[in-house]
């Protein structure tokens, strides 16, 4: 499968192309900056200048003759909700747009635990999931996406397990490491289009955990 990664060069995104270079996968890094290139020369990986602030018939044309999308892109904690409003709703909209634009179907899109419950939220990061409730929403309703929207918890920087909990979730941590692993292997298990899954580290192996959606 040939697989373009947004948000590439993010700390998520970089694990996840790491891992599809591993693979039997064919990976094409999305990126912002010529100087973000480097990182994935050196993994072998090509790049191609992604900009989620470019409309979505731009961004379509870079994305021809692809096979799926993962989508891993975030504005991060050092912008204002400004950025966090262009790239995490509309970014992410465009690129469902653009990947409808060039003939894709399979989508995974990385968001976040409880997105879809306001209740949930927590305060000091509003505007964010309120990004996320929205782009989410608009995958599942707005296009003909074979979608998978991954939820995890908080992140962290520990080593993955491989292994998660997708089921009677209140709160938890899961290591950015074990997402990407659940976005790649999405990507090839058919039992997770157009299911939202949730996910904290768990003791269930993710191609388990995954299969039973």
């Amino acid at each position: 499968m040939k697989v373009f990664v947004i948000g590439a060069n993010g700390h998520v995104g970089r694990l996840v192309v790491q891992q599809l270079a591993a693979s039997d996968h064919e990976v094409v890094a999305g990126i912002r900056h010529p100087d973000q290139a480097l990182f994935f020369e050196d993994l072998g990986v090509p790049t191609a200048m992604f900009d989620l602030l470019s409309r979505p018939e731009q961004l379509g044309v870079t994305l021809d003759g692809f096979d799926a999308v993962i989508f891993a892109a975030g504005s991060g904690g050092k912008t204002g909700a400004d950025m966090t409003l262009l790239v995490d709703l509309d970014g992410a909209v465009k690129s469902m747009q653009a990947a409808e634009i060039a003939g894709i179907k399979r989508y995974v899109l990385v968001s976040a635990l409880f997105a879809d419950n306001r209740n949930q939220w927590s305060e000091d990061i509003q505007p964010y999931y309120a990004a996320k409730f929205y782009a989410d929403d608009w995958l599942r309703h707005r296009t003909t996406l074979a979608y998978t929207i991954l939820e995890p918890g908080a992140l962290t920087f520990d080593k993955g397990i491989g292994a998660i909990n997708t089921a009677g979730i209140a709160r938890g941590t899961i290591a950015r490491e074990d997402v990407a692993r659940a976005a790649v292997a999405s990507l090839t298990t058919p039992e997770t289009i157009g299911k939202t899954v949730p996910m904290i580290t768990g003791t269930i192996p993710i191609n388990v955990a995954l299969s039973r959606f």
